[in-house]
């Protein structure tokens, strides 16, 4: 495929509370094995998108261990190349850490890829999509820029802070505004676009001049009038992991295989970093049912509606129901847990009971001893 893949940082309306805290949202362990960054960046490889950039908005570390190289992404090293891309200059406050900023910073890696498209794509969408197939539609619809967007009936309480899109009946684009809530059915921004790489650099360039704190939407929005900027639909699974409550929501949807299927399609693989750790042992004292278990883990206890990472331990008389425990992370003795999240390496033995509710489970710090 003739285009540069850009998988571009989230803005201020996506951040996930205490996990976001430790590392990048891309970086952030997600369905027990994988990494959230994982979904978009396999949605590029497998539509044969062989060069990519990642931008990072901070604490790049967790990220670049993930993905390395790219190989267990697929990308063929011969014609391709993935980079993890940040702001290497610093800014005197976070507001000024726009897309923008970093494409400016980066340019001359934009310049020097021969492609002559671009499709850029923010990783805290999770969904499974041929690019080829929007690229077609952009092209056919003779488009400056195609926007991905997907029709939400449960606005009022879904995708909150997220973009909306104002589309007339010949599916163009006349207004992006935002999701507060107000309505319950709207277009919601999947912040997916497609245009040529020239495009792009102009747009770039424009708001650079126009504002400091300009992101690559606000240009787009000021330019609706001159671009034709033309909306493509997407009918499939989407999470929209924007914040803590998101997050574990739609953690606990796909432990549904009817749910998880439409995400996890045939011949369409999810690549990610593998661990060759041991199978997960469970004992004669442990009790499992509708969970997620990765491997590596001991499991001595009860664990019902859960998601497990990997080299997790449960131990013996511990309750886990209907939570989410990163890879690592230990459960002493009789201890209860209902909705809960429990960051990596994290130790619960002397509390004997941590209960949440779907709208706020509890959260654990990383590494933290409770």
């Amino acid at each position: 495929m003739n285009a540069l893949g850009i998988i571009c940082f989230e803005g201020s309306n996506a951040y996930i509370s205490g996990l976001g805290d430790y590392r990048p949202t891309p970086a952030i362990a997600f369905m027990g094995r994988y990494r959230v960054i994982d979904f978009i960046l396999s949605n590029m490889t497998n539509s044969r998108i062989d060069n990519v950039h990642v931008y990072c908005k901070e604490k790049p570390r967790n990220l670049i261990e993930h993905l390395g190289d790219g190989k267990h992404y697929n990308i063929n090293s011969k014609r391709g190349k993935l980079r993890v891309l940040y702001g290497e200059k610093s800014f005197a406050t976070p507001v000024y850490n726009t897309d923008i900023a970093n494409y400016v910073l980066n340019m001359q890696y934009i310049e020097e890829d021969q492609n002559p498209y671009v499709i850029i794509a923010p990783s805290y969408f999770v969904y499974s999509i041929d690019f080829n197939e929007m690229l077609k539609h952009h092209l056919d619809n003779k488009a400056d820029i195609t926007m991905l967007y997907t029709s939400c009936s449960n606005a009022k309480e879904d995708c909150l802070g997220c973009d909306t899109l104002v589309l007339d009946k010949n599916h163009r684009v006349n207004g992006i505004d935002t999701n507060r809530g107000s309505y319950k059915g709207r277009n919601i921004s999947m912040e997916c676009m497609v245009m040529t790489k020239k495009l792009f650099i102009e747009l770039v360039k424009k708001a650079s001049d126009v504002s400091s704190l300009y992101w690559l939407k606000d240009i787009i929005r000021d330019s609706l009038d001159e671009l034709n900027v033309v909306g493509y639909a997407y009918r499939g699974f989407v999470a929209c992991l924007n914040n803590l409550s998101e997050y574990y929501k739609i953690s606990m949807e796909l432990r549904d295989p009817e749910v998880s299927h439409q995400l996890f399609r045939p011949n369409w693989p999810i690549y990610t970093q593998t661990n060759d750790s041991c199978p997960t042992m469970f004992t004669e004292t442990a009790r499992v049912t509708d969970s997620m278990v990765a491997n590596g883990c001991l499991v001595k206890g009860t664990v019902n509606g859960s998601i497990l990472s990997r080299n997790v331990t449960i131990c013996e008389g511990a309750v886990i129901k209907d939570s989410i425990i990163l890879p690592g992370a230990y459960i002493g003795e009789n201890a209860k847990l209902d909705h809960a999240v429990v960051d990596k390496y994290a130790i619960v033995h002397h509390v004997k009971k941590l209960v949440g509710t779907d709208e706020a489970p509890v959260y654990v710090r990383r590494r933290d001893r409770i």
